[in-house]
């Protein structure tokens, strides 16, 4: 698997853990990271041996977010441009930006993202995508836009909703302001805080190999069904999972599930890849 000029991508076994290698910038996110990082969601997807990701971050810090500087200096004229023609370029861009952070939430590979220090706008967009977030505890969270004179347009207003739910997410949108580990834990937004990022990353990296040990079919399943089912009533989302499983239940994962119930054994899955 190829590294990136943002990410290193390290496997270890059947997941990979996708790093933030820019530890001398605080891995701020320039435009590098943007520009890579539907391909890296790609390959991993492409990677039939991976079956779960995690993102990290090199260095002290998960990442402070967008590099402004760098954006100002590559796309300036693109923000300050009063024409309609250029105003759609700078549509486009925004468009562009945010295919990254939608292929992670679109993957049927689950995603983890493991925490340490500053998680901030651009990077608290990323968080959002993934499926399950752990922290350090020296962790900390800001939906920070707001306060760089920003709409937060790379998704976590349209996401966090669903994960800490309408108020705490307004809350964070309309201060911009900076939230604990704990606090993250109570509102959650985190799944679990370990005491340091190496406790949290190797409890990242124990969850990501469960669900590797799991039916790929069937995870991906369960992806595609929670994505349906997001934002709709009750009733459309249990009828789906209905028609998912009528279609797809007797899988060859499934025969060695029922094998392995009626020999006590423990099941073997993924047995093709």
């Amino acid at each position: 698997m190829k590294n990136f000029e943002f990410f290193e991508i390290v496997e270890e076994g059947n997941i990979a853990i996708v790093y933030f290698n820019k530890p001398e910038k605080r891995n701020a996110m320039e435009w590098s990271f943007w520009r890579d990082l539907p391909a890296v969601v790609e390959e991993i997807n492409n990677t039939k041996r991976i079956r779960a990701f995690i993102f990290a971050g090199k260095g002290k810090t998960f990442s402070t977010g967008l590099d402004i500087l760098d954006f100002s200096n590559r796309f300036g004229g693109t923000f300050s441009s009063e024409t309609a023609d250029k105003r759609k370029d700078l549509y486009k861009l925004i468009l562009d930006m945010q295919k990254g952070i939608n292929a992670i939430y679109e993957s049927n590979k689950p995603s983890i993202a493991v925490v340490q220090r500053h998680c901030i706008g651009g990077a608290l967009d990323l968080i959002s995508a993934c499926d399950i977030r752990y922290c350090s505890q020296d962790a900390l969270f800001s939906l920070r836009e707001a306060k760089v004179a920003i709409v937060a347009d790379m998704g976590s207003i349209n996401r966090l909703p669903a994960i800490i739910g309408d108020g705490n997410t307004r809350e964070l949108a309309l201060t911009g302001k900076d939230i604990t580990a704990e606090e993250a834990y109570h509102i959650g937004l985190v799944n679990k805080v370990l005491p340091t990022i190496e406790g949290a990353m190797d409890y990242g990296k124990k969850v990501a190999n469960e669900i590797a040990s799991n039916s790929t079919f069937v995870i991906n399943g369960v992806k595609e069904v929670m994505r349906h089912s997001e934002g709709k009533p009750l009733d459309d989302g249990l009828n789906y999972v209905a028609v998912w499983n009528s279609s797809f239940l007797n899988s060859k994962d499934f025969e060695e599930a029922l094998k392995s119930f009626q020999n006590r054994t423990r099941p073997e899955y993924n047995k093709e890849n």
